[in-house]
């Protein structure tokens, strides 16, 4: 599992390590993995043009140091000082030592013009949102020329602890990080800027407290899975309940049962008007059409406006067992809720739950998730790129897993089903949503191979999905 944590949970961390080792130790351990993923970056360190913009402080001493050691391997490599009289002396001294250089201010373009790389050591995890305008003006000269970018532990400009972007901000192609995951590598609009994470291990581990994020990976997702036994039936593996589609929406009762039954459960019972419910049997006979006890209910996909859909959704969330309500059904959802609920809610259906702009839920969307989840006493899946999982209490969970793709007409009505049979599966709001999502996704890599899909096609992917997962995370353990 991936975890990340707060800028004071790593200062504090980092506090304590510093105390046990000496002087230098970390700043070492950080400029070796720097300069280990730019090797590898480039495939190689000799004869490359590296060009380093480094800010005052730690951040750009990292840059600077290893900066120092792409030089010995045999890269030439320059320096923006963008305040000269704040540069860690340490790093440019090594620098200089290793035949390293300054830039001078008017050969700055040309710099940047000649560089196959460009680490951004401008401001680490202490900065605060945004860029200082020279910043600004060599960034753009980077962006100009097209030079791929390397982020030394956060992309310098992003809000470290949430993740947001309100002031310029620097994009990357790899953002190297130090001793842990931070908050905003892993949730937008920041996880977009900052590109693949490289993890470098400088030993805070062990000065760590409880992260406030978290990131499945297959093995997680593996140990979790709800698999049947030899003494299994239809109604031990689960019983799910979908109330779903319309007269006007009747393709999104079929999706969500179409999802349901690539999950581990044993029985789905449709609930709803004549026509979806028709549709529903014809493409799946195996499907009980009508009232009967389930394990958890997914109420709202394609319900409509109509003001009687409201019903549907106070029954269900009355009862005694789980429930997902998505889409439609979220217009109903009045209160604070009581037991087990998963909501699911896209940016623009939160936005309008919280009376606030749908540009505000995209450029915060940690901060409302959360919101959400307290307002409503429920976990809330605020789908998304990185999609964010937020429970009433303890750390928020994040997906990165996916490809554009299935960001299609339907997906979302699928992913309700998937994330409902895993509540009737006995799993809690909170892993249901968040290894929902992770098979979701994966089933829409599987389908799409880098090319278009339809909701359909992640469907059918779900039992592929479920096995790759399986074998992926018994190949992590090994």
């Amino acid at each position: 599992m991936r975890t990340a944590h707060t800028v004071v949970q790593v200062r504090a961390a980092e506090a304590a390590l510093m105390a046990t080792v000496p002087d230098g130790t970390l700043m070492d351990r950080a400029a070796t993995g720097l300069a280990t993923a730019c090797v590898d970056f480039l495939g190689g360190a000799y004869g490359v043009d590296v060009l380093i913009v480094a800010g005052s402080g730690a951040n750009g001493g990292d840059a600077l140091y290893a900066g120092a050691r792409l030089a010995r391997r045999g890269a030439r490599v320059a320096a923006i000082l963008l305040n000269p009289a704040k540069a860690h002396a340490g790093g440019l001294a090594a620098l200089r030592s290793a035949g390293g250089h300054v830039v001078p201010e008017d050969e700055r373009e040309d710099a940047v013009a000649r560089a196959d790389l460009v680490l951004d050591g401008i401001v680490g995890i202490g900065g605060k949102p945004g860029l200082r305008p020279e910043a600004v003006r060599v960034m753009e000269l980077v962006q100009r020329y097209d030079v791929p970018v390397v982020a030394v532990d956060v992309p310098s400009g992003i809000d470290v602890d949430t993740g947001e972007t309100p002031e310029p901000h620097v994009r990357a192609a790899v953002t190297v990080t130090f001793g842990t995951h931070k908050v905003g590598l892993l949730v937008d609009p920041g996880a977009s800027a900052a590109g693949v994470v490289h993890l470098v291990d400088i030993g805070l581990g062990p000065y760590l407290p409880d992260p406030v994020v978290e990131s499945l990976q297959a093995s997680d997702v593996a140990a979790l899975l709800p698999v049947p036994d030899r003494t299994s039936h239809k109604y031990t593996r689960g019983v799910l309940g979908v109330v779903a589609g319309s007269d006007q929406y009747t393709g999104a009762a079929v999706l969500a049962v179409s999802g349901a039954l690539g999950g581990p459960l044993g029985m789905v019972r449709y609930v709803g008007p004549d026509e979806p419910a028709r549709l529903v049997r014809a493409r799946w006979p195996e499907v009980v059409a009508g009232e009967g006890r389930v394990q958890a209910w997914v109420v709202g996909s394609g319900l409509g406006e109509a003001p009687e859909r409201a019903e549907d959704v106070a029954r269900a969330l009355a009862g005694d067992v789980p429930v997902l309500v998505d889409a439609d059904g979220l217009r109903h959802v009045l209160g604070r809720c009581e037991g087990e609920v998963l909501l699911t809610p896209h940016e623009g259906e939160l936005a309008r739950m919280l009376e606030v702009e749908r540009t505000d839920v995209t450029a915060r969307r940690l901060h409302y998730a959360r919101e959400a989840a307290d307002r409503w006493n429920a976990t809330v899946l605020l789908k998304g790129a990185t999609t964010v999982v937020a429970p009433p209490s303890g750390p928020v969970r994040v997906n990165s897993v996916g490809t554009p793709w299935v960001a299609t007409a339907g997906s979302g009505d699928v992913l309700s089903g998937i994330c409902g049979a895993l509540l009737a599966g006995g799993l809690s709001p909170l892993d249901a949503g968040s290894m929902g999502c992770f098979l979701h996704e994966t089933a829409g890599v599987l389908a799409s191979r880098g090319g278009p899909i339809v909701a359909e096609d992640i469907a059918a992917a779900l039992p592929d999905a479920y096995r790759f997962v399986r074998e992926a995370g018994d190949a992590e353990s090994a």
